[in-house]
């Protein structure tokens, strides 16, 4: 394989900050000049996003196609899964779902036949950019999957790819961590991995510096840099929901009200749940609260409910009923307050819906608050919608496989609205600034709130700033030098072997 250099980011564990490091190492690259891309050849997610040419890949790599300033393409996730019920994964290939699938199905043959489309993915990105920035899956260590891995050392051998290990230490352990994924891996492995990237320290660089001494003592491979934590830089995440359910969104900083009042949204955290940042535009806003919740209770001081995107919408119905939440988000609607219902949640308000596909369960009666018939198709809608609602343009984008038939109420972003409820199938439509004010001035009216939206919330502007911090911390905190030798030569030479090491 050759063309543009590149890097594989991997991780000690799920979560260690793999994906934002890879968006900051890109972000920093292209204020460079350097024509980059990121890539993952597999993603397991219940985040995703349609791309311009309908192709389904998560969200992460969307965010860092953003940071990368290029349009995202199937490429960059060849191979997305969506977990699903009884163990079971959508495989997504190339955008376009081919199947479901148990996990020992995927990793006994399924995978091993995905090698090569993977490969040949990375390598067209690479003749097409200077440098590619992959992200890994999990660890690298996992030496039970790695016979079959298309995400972490198999790609990075493929590629002859110098790799780099993230380590939380904000969860301690960070250097145990390193040692035991580096000692782990085939010798073939480790001659690839470079060394390390600290990654949420708080405190004084020069206490972590002696352990960093001695890992160098002891691994023979140095440490690229020490990223700070950094508050509220969660975004688009893939591997699930990073908060209490009881909690705040992320990590944001609830800004003032630009009004009197605050608004508080509770978001009903469904089974399964899917494209959960589509509130972050919310919560974005200066005076709006958002919580995720389980429990009827919560809803009551609630101005809106929102029942979000799932990728069970049978089991989620059976969840808000077993929880009292369908009673209480019947009551709500009943009084005139405001409920929002979103692709699965959308289809959730219906009065029923017909399954042979995603559940099998066949007739299954919603929650009846929306005039809809919901037909599960095999066949998955995948698009890039523009419309308007309340008098503003609106973008957003589709994902599922739920045909909606609209028997009547108020049209509604090919949906509809029946008083105070509104129910789509567009995932993103509150990023379009205008048509969320408009939105959230409706709901301050019917809850009955002096609240106000702010005149220049610019969802789309926080983005890039969120972007350009990523950018900052590796540009201010990591040893920028280094890592682009490491892009552009590969593999650095005469790394030593660490026992006891892998099959």
């Amino acid at each position: 394989m050759s063309g543009g250099g590149g890097l594989l980011v991997a991780g000690t564990t799920s979560d260690a900050g793999k994906s934002v490091v890879t968006a900051g190492i890109c972000r920093w690259l292209t204020r460079k000049g350097v024509s980059v891309a990121p890539f993952k050849g597999q993603n397991m997610s219940l985040n995703s996003f349609v791309t311009r040419e309908g192709a389904e890949i998560g969200r992460a790599q969307a965010m860092q196609a953003q940071a990368a300033r290029v349009e995202p393409s199937a490429l960059m996730n060849p191979v997305l899964l969506k977990p699903g019920g009884d163990r079971s994964s959508q495989v997504v290939l190339m955008g376009r779902p081919v199947g479901e699938m148990s996990a020992r199905g995927y990793h006994g043959n399924r995978q091993k036949e995905l090698f090569e489309p993977v490969v040949e993915c990375l390598a067209e990105l690479r003749r097409t950019h200077d440098a590619v920035i992959c992200e890994g899956a999990g660890s690298p260590a996992e030496i039970n999957l790695r016979r079959t891995d298309i995400v972490n050392m198999g790609i990075a051998r493929a590629a002859r790819f110098p790799v780099v290990v993230i380590g939380d230490i904000d969860r301690g352990g960070v250097f145990a961590q390193f040692f035991g994924t580096t000692a782990l891996l085939a010798p073939e492995d480790q001659e690839l991995v470079a060394g390390y990237l600290v990654n949420k320290f708080r405190g004084d660089v020069t206490l972590l510096e002696p352990g960093l001494d001695m890992l160098h003592g002891l691994t023979g491979r140095r440490t690229f840099g020490v990223l700070p934590y950094a508050h509220g830089l969660g975004i688009d995440e893939e591997d699930g929901l990073r908060v209490s359910l009881r909690g705040t969104v992320r990590e944001s900083v609830v800004a003032p009200p630009h009004g009197a009042d605050v608004l508080r949204v509770a978001v009903a955290a469904v089974p399964l749940m899917s494209n959960f940042t589509d509130v972050d535009a919310l919560a974005a806003e200066p005076g709006v609260v958002v919580r995720f919740v389980d429990r009827p209770e919560e809803l009551v001081d609630a101005d809106l409910v929102v029942v979000p995107g799932t990728r069970g919408t049978v089991k989620a119905l059976a969840w808000l009923r077993e929880r009292g939440l369908a009673d209480a988000i019947a009551r709500r609607a009943a009084e005139g307050r405001p409920v929002l219902g979103v692709c699965g949640g959308f289809q959730a308000l219906s009065e029923h819906i017909e399954d042979e596909v995603e559940s099998k369960a066949g007739r299954v009666e919603g929650l009846g608050l929306l005039p809809v018939r919901v037909r599960f198709a095999r066949e998955k809608t995948l698009a890039r919608p523009v419309g308007e609602a309340l008098g503003e343009r609106v973008e957003g984008y589709e994902i599922h496989h739920g045909v909606a038939e609209v028997l009547g109420g108020e049209p509604f972003l090919d949906g509809c609205r029946v008083g105070s409820v509104w129910g789509t199938h567009w995932h993103g439509s509150l990023e379009s600034d205008g048509f969320r004010r408009a939105f959230l001035r409706r709901v301050a009216a019917d809850a009955g709130r002096s609240f106000v939206p702010a005149p220049d919330t610019s969802f789309g502007a926080l983005r890039e700033e969120q972007l350009d911090r990523l950018g900052d911390l590796v540009e201010e905190h990591a040893d920028t030098d280094a890592l682009l030798r490491l892009i552009e030569d590969g593999v650095p030479e005469g790394l030593p072997f660490i026992p006891p090491g892998a099959p």
